[in-house]
């Protein structure tokens, strides 16, 4: 068996494991039943420009970099085992890594968007992890706002000249970290507080998030730098076809 067919092997077994695990209902992304009708629409009617864009940001992957479509399946398979490994955390929601960086460091934010709605999606429905009408709230958050925040922050470490690996880990661990904030907002706006109103309420959130996102978030950045230090050695055809290994080799 060749090296990138353990790879996919070795996914595949712990997605199947992510299946079969126990799941508590009150351990989720933003729950469901717990956004008012109105936020669950405005939020879904919001990502809907994003998927759009990330649907053309894929087809353009099929077409012209059809030999990485492995790879943007392995990126799902990560955001979906790292985020289904959660911490109860403020009523209604969780802790939890995110994933999504390293699909926005490899193929730009807007492929994220629907990689990581699917995978939402997919936790929803078989680990009861998230809900079916906060799909949008949780889609923004985790699938669009924090890869944008990865794919901005690796960038720009680049044009700055940054050690790689820094830039990655930046990238990674500020995405998980702006996915939370974003998360603390639709909390917030949703259930301000009956003294402080909104402001109050996002900043309660967010207090509270920060115990276990802070740590979480910098674990992920180190396991991601991990992971394409293996994607390197094993997937170099694919790096190179994204342009990403031409990319850091020029510094």
């Amino acid at each position: 068996m060749k090296r990138s067919e353990k790879m996919i092997v070795t996914f595949s077994g712990v997605v199947a494991l992510c299946f079969g695990m126990t799941q508590n209902v009150y351990a989720m992304h933003i729950m469901e039943g717990y956004l008012p009708l109105g936020f669950c629409v405005a939020w879904g009617a919001l990502c809907i420009p994003f998927v759009v864009a990330g649907v053309i940001a894929i087809r353009k992957i099929v077409e012209q970099h059809r030999k990485t479509l492995l790879l943007l399946a392995m990126v799902g398979a990560y955001a979906f085992v790292l985020s289904a490994l959660k911490i109860p955390s403020v009523t209604g929601s969780s802790s939890h890594p995110t994933g999504t960086g390293l699909g926005a460091i490899l193929f730009g934010p807007t492929p994220m968007a629907v990689v990581g709605m699917i995978v939402l999606l997919f936790q929803a429905i078989l680990l009861a992890h998230g809900g079916l009408t906060t799909l949008g709230a949780n889609t923004f958050s985790m699938a669009i706002a924090g890869p944008f925040v990865s794919f901005g922050v690796y960038k720009l470490c680049r044009k700055l000249g940054a050690n790689k690996l820094v830039g990655v880990f930046l990238a990674a661990a500020l995405g998980d970290l702006f996915t939370y904030c974003v998360t603390s907002v639709q909390l917030g706006l949703a259930h301000p507080s009956a003294t402080g109103g909104v402001g109050a309420s996002i900043a309660a959130f967010m207090g509270v998030f920060a115990v276990t996102q802070i740590p979480l978030a910098i674990i992920e950045g180190l396991f991601t730098i991990v992971v394409l230090m293996g994607l390197e050695t094993y997937a170099k055809p694919e790096l190179l076809e994204l342009g990403y290994l031409k990319e850091v080799s020029a510094v």
